[in-house]
């Protein structure tokens, strides 16, 4: 063992990065690549939506594929594209409107070719409800397929704040969405679903009561993702704690209750710092003036409310957007330029390019209060391209189990006890001729390390023990192939590696 843990301190720069969320599209043709966080460079995208996104790549980096929303498609307005900007195969006509919040990405637990795409109907009778479709993107030469579409699993009006955590096991997922009701019902009900590697399990859903069931409400992640914000254009702001084990929601603290006339107050997008110990938050207007806010709260504070500092307030023709905590732990602020005459000016005109719509704003130090968080507003460029309101909606994909906790166990169930931890280091890579796996598999487990090429057939199937193994790739030929290792048929670790001869 102890050379073991000797050889984890000695070669810790063969472990592949966990870059999942690393390359964000939204907006015209826009998107950043973080997957160096110290440089984020603006890239070309093929969506061109007004809101919702989401994307996934590899551990390396690489895009895999991404969805959007497109406004003015009536009840099919989710589209998939592939890792080439093109639509993939089957990837339009998918159930969806044209919000905000409405797109979650979730990988299979046992599959890593297979992906749910979740997406909630329109305001539509026939069209309400959440569903879920299924990317595989070993088909069509590796570019992808949506190989089934638009299965419903909740039939009521979704809210637009669809999002997803890792269940405390660090392999299967809670979704989470919330109840819209027209009739302007307070339940404040929260449904949950646990996706597992081979079900998705309708929990008993929660009313949490104290706010209205609106279209537009958010769910925004404490880094911990043990809490939440909840916030609604009804002015509720609130913070929640989730159980990853159990999925159970309960109510932290109040910060602002709703309102229930005169409504002057309207919570539109919000995040976190990066410690968690600040919030920031953007409105559509304040106090009955036609402004929008990017406002700052100090959580720390036994009077949150009153620690509010108003970094930004700009009038139409500029409207409010999301603020995103970025994988280079910086949050980014977008805005729709609503182009004066045109009420949404949705797809922009060609002409109507500026320094609104070309840039997002930057926080660039958010752990700090005030000045010190160094907000710079229209300072990241976007090569050219255009951003609206929204920007990707994107679960944290490298979040780990909940070490020590009761489920933290990769072998099943959300009740059992076992201590297995994820692991390993895999080196060099790219590689050779041999390559080295490192890890430490509990006694009386059988572990398994297996390769597979880019349409996804297994090439290499090589039993692994504790410590490290050789694995021998003599045989096989350049290019990029996928590794994932099992334990009792679990898969505990996974990634992309490259042969190079």
């Amino acid at each position: 063992m102890l050379k073991f843990l000797i050889l984890f301190l000695i070669i810790p720069t063969f472990c592949i990065s966990q870059n999942s969320n690393s390359i964000w599209v939204f907006g015209d043709s826009a998107g950043i690549d973080f997957t160096v966080p110290t440089n984020p460079i603006p890239i070309t995208s093929g969506m061109d939506g007004r809101g919702s996104s989401a994307s996934i790549s590899d551990s390396t980096g690489e895009l895999l594929f991404y969805s959007y929303t497109r406004a003015g498609f009536g009840d099919w307005a989710v589209f998939v594209h592939n890792k080439q900007n093109a639509q993939m195969a089957n990837g339009d006509s998918i159930n969806g409107a044209g919000w905000y919040h409405e797109l979650q990405i979730i990988p299979f637990s046992l599959d890593i070719y297979k992906y749910y795409l979740f997406s909630y109907g329109s305001d539509e009778p026939n069209n309400e409800g959440l569903y879920y479709s299924i990317v595989d993107i070993t088909l069509n030469g590796g570019l992808g397929d949506v190989s089934i579409k638009d299965i419903q699993i909740n039939p009521n009006r979704i809210a637009d704040c669809l999002t997803s955590v890792k269940h405390g096991n660090g392999r299967d997922w809670w979704v989470i969405s919330k109840l819209s009701d027209t009739n302007g019902t307070q339940h404040n009900r929260f449904f949950k679903y646990l996706i597992t590697s081979d079900s998705i399990v309708d929990f008993p859903y929660q009313d949490m009561g104290g706010a209205t069931d609106v279209d537009f409400q958010k769910l925004i992640w404490h880094p911990s993702h043990d809490k939440f914000m909840l916030i609604n254009t009804n002015g509720y702001m609130a913070e929640y704690t989730f159980d990853r084990c159990s999925g159970n929601i309960g109510l932290n603290k109040n910060i602002f209750p709703e309102q229930t006339s005169n409504f002057n107050r309207l919570f539109w997008e919000g995040a976190y710092s990066p410690n968690g110990d600040i919030f920031y938050v953007t409105t559509d207007f304040w106090f009955g003036v036609d402004t929008s806010y990017l406002f700052q709260l100090d959580l720390t504070s036994f009077d949150i409310p009153g620690t509010m500092d108003t970094l930004d307030g700009t009038v139409a023709p500029l409207a409010t957007g999301a603020v995103r905590l970025a994988p280079d732990n910086k949050i980014y602020f977008t805005r729709w330029y609503l182009c004066n005459a045109i009420p949404y000016c949705y797809p922009y005109p060609d002409s109507i390019r500026n320094i609104y719509n070309e840039n997002l704003s930057v926080i660039n130090s958010p752990d700090s209060l005030g000045n010190a968080c160094d907000y710079q507003p229209f300072s990241f460029y976007l090569g050219g391209k255009r951003t609206y309101s929204g920007l990707p909606n994107n679960p944290n994909y490298d979040l780990g189990p909940l070490v020590g906790s009761p489920c933290d166990s990769l072998t099943v169930g959300i009740n059992e006890s076992g201590k297995l931890k994820p692991f390993g280091i895999l080196y060099p890579n790219p590689a050779t001729n041999r390559l080295n796996y490192v890890c430490n598999i509990m006694e009386g487990k059988k572990g398994h390390f297996e390769l597979k090429n880019s349409v996804g057939s297994t090439v290499l199937n090589q039993m692994i023990r504790s410590n490290i193994n050789e694995i021998k790739i003599d045989e096989l030929s350049s290019g990029i192939y996928y590794y994932i290792v099992k334990v009792q048929d679990a898969i505990v670790d996974k990634g992309k590696l490259v042969i190079s001869k």
